[in-house]
């Protein structure tokens, strides 16, 4: 009888240590699998032609919603991963010209750090890392920067409410705020 306990007691613990296991699995596919367009700020893809070269832009937009962005949530000075959640996503299919420098065929994450006249932008080969660290400090290694470089800053009369990416035939904008920069690329 004693041996039974003993038995019944060690297969007891081992169906629950096996059930919270697969309870912590599942757990972890469900969030995994969570639906990304119901996040406040959801995700939003730029994509054209600049070229020969196909340029895509994967972000996820946040919106304004009544705050000061940019020299208030987000400090001139401080990187910035230039969108939501996961690091901005920039690919092209062709090498291109950026700034008068070649940035490679390739998959690149993108960050900035805002400026009130100008921003320096950055790409960088670590791509699929969420977008800041804990603390705030956006998630750019520098050591892997591929290519930065400074563009202006033009003011918008028209808030622009959400993040929005665009590409048209001659280089792309990030427009937010009252806030637009836009990257030529040939």
């Amino acid at each position: 009888m004693k041996n039974l306990k003993k038995q019944t007691g060690k297969t007891c613990t081992a169906k629950v240590f096996v059930l919270v296991i697969i309870g912590l699995m599942l757990s972890a596919t469900l969030r995994a699998q969570e639906d990304k367009s119901k996040r406040p700020s959801p995700p939003a893809t730029a994509t054209g032609k600049i070229g020969e070269a196909t340029i895509t832009i994967d972000y996820s937009s946040p919106s304004v919603k009544g705050r000061k962005i940019f020299g208030g949530l987000l400090p001139y000075g401080k990187l910035w991963r230039a969108g939501a959640n996961e690091a901005t996503l920039f690919q092209t299919d062709k090498a291109i010209k950026v700034a008068g420098k070649t940035l490679p065929a390739g998959k690149y994450s993108f960050f900035a750090t805002p400026g009130e006249k100008k921003w320096t932008v950055f790409f960088n080969s670590e791509t699929g890392q969420w977008g800041d660290k804990k603390g705030g400090a956006a998630n750019m290694d520098s050591t892997k920067i591929v290519l930065s470089f400074d563009v202006k800053v033009k003011k918008l009369k028209a808030l622009s409410e959400k993040l929005k990416y665009a590409v048209g035939d001659k280089g792309f904008d990030l427009r937010w705020e009252y806030t637009d920069i836009f990257i030529e690329v040939k």
